[in-house]
């Protein structure tokens, strides 16, 4: 063990780079693909693009899965002892839903800003092929009670009480544990009660896979995304995605509503990815010739009472979360909407995406130019492998800042299951 005492300053964090595998659709090209498999491939990635081998290359590795077996309880360090990290690497396993990514991203930049550590990776990865199968609660039960018995009598006693359906294992389920609903009927209650209209929610999909297959053809990501499995681009884009063609889909939420609105085209499906960035501290990098693609300059978080807060009026949905923690950071910052060149919103589904914004005007933040807004595609094309997107988000942002001849801003905006929001800025100098 190592310890190092506290920088008497605060920090700048850089973010250095990124690399992630494309994403793809569940039980598809990675169907067999393990969480660790698929972080390794991007850690990898990582390695080798910034050379990043040998002791003491990383000061930490951070990262986190949503879907979990038994066997990825310590998903990180075992990804590391696989990869080209040095096994010297210290990992651990962080896990917000859906903001994992993002808050494993604060987590190290936390520690590189005090200086505990001067470099770290953060990231995350999700299967949606390979979930988990667990054992039927009541079969459960009753092993742990063969478990304990005391004779053979009592053991045979507690295995007479299993019957077929015990068997059948429990799958996971998209849905709150709460309220039984999953995330997409989550969303269409707050769609429907702050009226997100269907032409604007199908304008807002067919624009993400316009902005990342250009994005692709820029060969923007060629330094971001790392082959695997067959895989060169993610596999939900549609290049050819249109209004019209996102128009003739039936909705698939909300059903119990009046005119319901949201499809399988405006909402993120089922994916297995994984995602890294690499951070560290300005000196970190200048030593190594690595030029920072932007700062990590403030992050908040929030959650709301999906539950028994204002639901019905659209207030306090599942995944508006960040409508609270955007203006609390950008009050801390001292900062409006209007300060930023680039506004990337993980879009879970295009009405929460359409809500959140008009959440933020609302609370007189002004509005979001939509040529600003999420301008290399994002989840509603890429796909949403829970944990990987922060990362994914962070990497394609700071690139997209570095592009820029000028010092300019971004803002990051991500909801999560369980009511809660993670939000960041990044800044180039």
């Amino acid at each position: 063990m190592s310890s190092q005492q506290l920088s008497p300053s605060v920090r700048r964090v850089a973010v250095v780079g990124g690399a992630r595998i494309p994403f793809a659709r569940s039980d598809g090209p990675y169907a067999t693909a393990s969480n660790q498999q698929m972080l390794t491939a991007a850690l990898d990635g990582l390695v080798e693009r910034y050379g990043l081998r040998g002791p003491g290359a990383v000061g930490e590795f951070v990262a986190g899965a949503v879907l979990k077996h038994a066997r990825d309880f310590n998903l990180a360090r075992e990804t590391v002892l696989g990869s080209g990290l040095h096994p010297s690497t210290p990992a651990y396993d962080i896990q917000q839903a859906c903001g994992t990514g993002l808050q494993a991203v604060i987590a190290a930049a936390n520690k590189i800003a005090l200086g505990q550590i001067d470099s770290a990776v953060a990231g995350g990865a999700d299967t949606a092929s390979d979930a988990p199968l667990g054992v039927n609660d009541s079969l459960r039960r009753i092993l742990l009670e063969v478990r304990r018995a005391t004779s053979p009598g009592a053991r045979l006693k507690a295995l007479a009480k299993v019957r077929p359906g015990h068997l059948v294992p429990d799958i996971p389920r998209n849905a709150e544990p709460r309220t039984g609903l999953s995330m997409g009927e989550h969303a269409a209650v707050t769609a429907h009660a702050q009226g997100i209209p269907r032409d604007a929610q199908d304008q807002l999909a067919a624009t993400s896979h316009q902005r990342l297959a250009a994005a692709y053809e820029r060969g923007f990501f060629q330094d971001l995304v790392v082959p695997f499995r067959g895989l060169a681009r993610d596999q939900n884009l549609r290049p050819g995605s249109t209004v019209e063609k996102l128009a003739a889909l039936k909705p698939v939420f909300g059903l119990g509503h009046p005119d319901p609105t949201m499809t399988a085209g405006n909402s993120t499906p089922l994916t297995d990815g994984a995602a890294t960035v690499l951070l560290a501290s300005e000196e970190w990098a200048r030593e190594r010739g690595l030029e920072p693609a932007a700062y990590l300059t403030a992050y908040e978080t929030a959650a709301v009472d999906f539950v028994g807060g204002d639901v019905a009026g659209g207030e306090d949905g599942l995944l508006m979360a960040p409508a609270y923690a955007v203006p609390r950071m950008l009050e801390r910052a001292g900062l409006g909407l209007d300060d930023f060149d680039l506004v990337e919103i993980h879009e879970a589904f295009a009405s929460q995406v359409l809500a959140t914004l008009a959440a933020w005007e609302k609370r007189g933040l002004g509005t979001v130019d939509r040529a600003r807004l999420n301008v290399a595609g994002s989840s509603l094309a890429t796909g949403h492998p829970f944990a990987a997107t922060g990362a994914r988000i962070v990497a394609t942002l700071a690139k997209l800042l570095a592009e820029r001849d000028a010092p300019a801003r971004g803002l990051i905006s991500v909801c999560a299951a369980g009511g809660q929001g993670v939000t960041a800025i990044l800044e180039r100098a």
